[in-house]
């Protein structure tokens, strides 16, 4: 959100009913103003704008009580998105009444389009209510195929058809070099991402140290330095972008499902996404990229960069197949899996972040042991 444009229009009566609804007593505001500043706003607050604490003193019960009603100013420091910044409200609003000595938080709301004031009340879990939609997870040809199904024209059509979404999706571009910035960030720090995978691989494992995973992290941190600036990039993204996130029918119509960590991001991370379980595949099928998911793989690539000519994605991708590849060869995520396939997947993640310029073509030999 543009700060200049973070304003709301507030009147004095939704505020009215919003503090009566919390004190659980009819309230009369007797001034407001800037916390801090000495100027009553008796009018219409046109000019409020959000960070900016106001006084609000009041009549209640035929006593003076005073308030400060505050929001979290929109901006850097991962406060881009509305719901960065109602997380924040949301754990003020408990945390602040745990601490000894700390002012106590009265309530938790949020101002709508038209200037209403509207209590959450005491709320303590969010949910969100989706649409139904029928279909099968993409999973299931894979798995076909895998176990002896045969290629057919139409798994091709479907693997161009998902290019193609990305190619439809990735060709809208926003403007926003701090945004890009947080999302390269996140790509590392972030709970979902590199580093909270490398801490939730377990101690003492046979494939991989400590010491293996924290060179990883390192290395995705150069890699965070080269690609930060990168601005121009910020694209239209789904964020999690996976065959179980996406539902076919007949033919190559199909719907995505749970887009994941924000609008806007870096092209790379849905192309990695989708592309490394072809070889994920390939690996439990033949032990290396080849066959019908090296045919599927090379399908998707051409097909994609076709439709963008976005080949500067091949010299940013690195720490996003990292990444991908972490969450594959997972105990966690995948229990399950042989030593030979987890060892391989981890492989590539330390080898792809060792060569400045990714191509499609000879992955084997990032399936090698590091020299």
């Amino acid at each position: 959100m543009n700060i200049q444009k973070s304003m709301s229009v507030i009147d004095r009566a939704p505020l009215e009913r919003y503090l009566s609804e919390i004190l659980g007593s009819e309230v009369s505001i007797t001034g407001i103003r800037a916390l801090g500043g000495t100027e009553d706003l008796n009018r219409p607050l046109k000019e409020y704008g959000y960070g900016t604490p106001l006084r609000i003193d009041v009549g209640v019960e035929g006593k003076c009580r005073s308030f400060v009603f505050n929001t979290v100013k929109p901006g850097g420091f991962g406060h881009e998105r509305m719901s960065d910044r109602a997380s924040i409200v949301l754990w003020e609003a408990r945390a602040f009444n745990d601490l000894p000595k700390h002012v106590r938080a009265k309530g938790v709301g949020v101002l709508t389009s038209d200037g209403d004031v509207k209590s959450l009340g005491d709320c303590e879990e969010f949910f969100i209510l989706t649409e139904m939609v029928e279909g099968v997870e993409l999973f299931h040809d894979l798995d076909r195929i895998r176990d002896g199904g045969k290629l057919t024209q139409l798994d091709i059509e479907r693997c161009k058809a998902l290019a193609e979404y990305l190619v439809e999706i990735h060709a809208l571009k926003r403007e926003d070099p701090g945004m890009y910035q947080r999302r390269i960030r996140e790509l590392i720090g972030h709970g979902e991402c590199i580093l909270g995978l490398t801490d939730s691989y377990p101690r003492n494992l046979d494939y991989i140290s400590p010491e293996q995973l924290a060179d990883i992290e390192k290395r995705c941190i150069d890699w965070r330095w080269k690609i930060k600036e990168r601005s121009h990039r910020l694209s239209q993204v789904h964020g999690d972008f996976h065959p179980w996130n996406i539902l076919f029918r007949d033919g190559t119509d199909f719907n995505v499902l749970d887009r994941s960590r924000g609008e806007w991001g870096e092209p790379a991370d849905d192309l990695a996404c989708m592309t490394i379980n072809y070889l994920f595949y390939a690996l439990q099928q033949r032990g290396r990229l080849h066959g019908s998911f090296k045919t599927l793989w090379d399908t998707f690539f051409e097909t994609y960069l076709s439709g963008t000519r976005d080949y500067e994605v091949l010299s940013v991708i690195h720490p996003f197949f990292a990444w991908r590849a972490l969450v594959i060869a997972s105990p966690v995520w995948y229990p399950h899996l042989s030593l030979e396939i987890r060892s391989k997947l981890l492989n590539f993640a330390k080898n792809v972040l060792e060569i400045p310029l990714f191509t499609p073509d000879n992955i084997d030999m990032l399936l090698e042991s590091p020299p």
